[in-house]
């Protein structure tokens, strides 16, 4: 891990660029995710479908990434608060990877369990045929996640701007993804 380095003011751009597309990978496969039942039964609603287990280990592959780059070359910079806010922005980080990872494995194992089919190109194989009511009690567990995920990304996005507003101490920017 890098150490923290007193004189930057932001985080690199690799840094900035995973955690502004890991938000937005997040928000369309919400919007994918509340769109699949609109489409009607058949082709249109295997590829919605399709299109969110995608986005989904898109969406994995981003965050893992996200991690490791973080653990090993992102640049560190000094926590801005308090103690208790400090810590509570610690752990609402921890907390959003952490279930975006176990959403994003739920969505997998999801699939697994339905025996979903990929674009009509293949078939997911299933580890439990016929078994409906474990894809029902997977599908509410993953739709329970996506929820707290979205309350704990509101929390952190209302954090940013009071951060910005209110204290105005530049954490903000530390992350603003376009200019200097």
């Amino acid at each position: 891990m890098q150490p923290v380095n007193p004189s930057a003011t932001r985080y690199d751009k690799i840094t900035i660029l995973f955690h502004w597309l890991v938000a937005l990978l997040i928000a369309v496969q919400w919007i994918v995710a509340l769109s699949i039942d609109e489409f009607p039964k058949g082709p249109l609603r295997i590829d919605a479908r399709s299109v969110h287990i995608t986005g989904g280990v898109i969406l994995g592959a981003v965050l893992v990434l996200h991690i490791l780059w973080r653990r090993s070359y992102g640049r560190q910079l000094r926590p801005v608060g308090t103690r208790l806010t400090i810590l509570l922005a610690s752990f609402v980080h921890g907390a959003l990877n952490a279930l975006t990872g176990v959403m994003v494995l739920l969505g997998l194992t999801l699939a697994s369990a339905r025996g979903d089919t990929w674009f009509n190109l293949f078939t997911i194989p299933s580890f439990a045929p016929g078994n409906k009511a474990l894809a029902e009690q997977i599908a509410d567990v993953h739709g329970t996640i996506g929820i707290i995920i979205l309350a704990l990304a509101a929390l952190h996005a209302a954090a940013a701007l009071f951060h910005q507003f209110v204290w105005k101490d530049g954490v903000l920017e530390r992350m603003r993804l376009f200019g200097r």
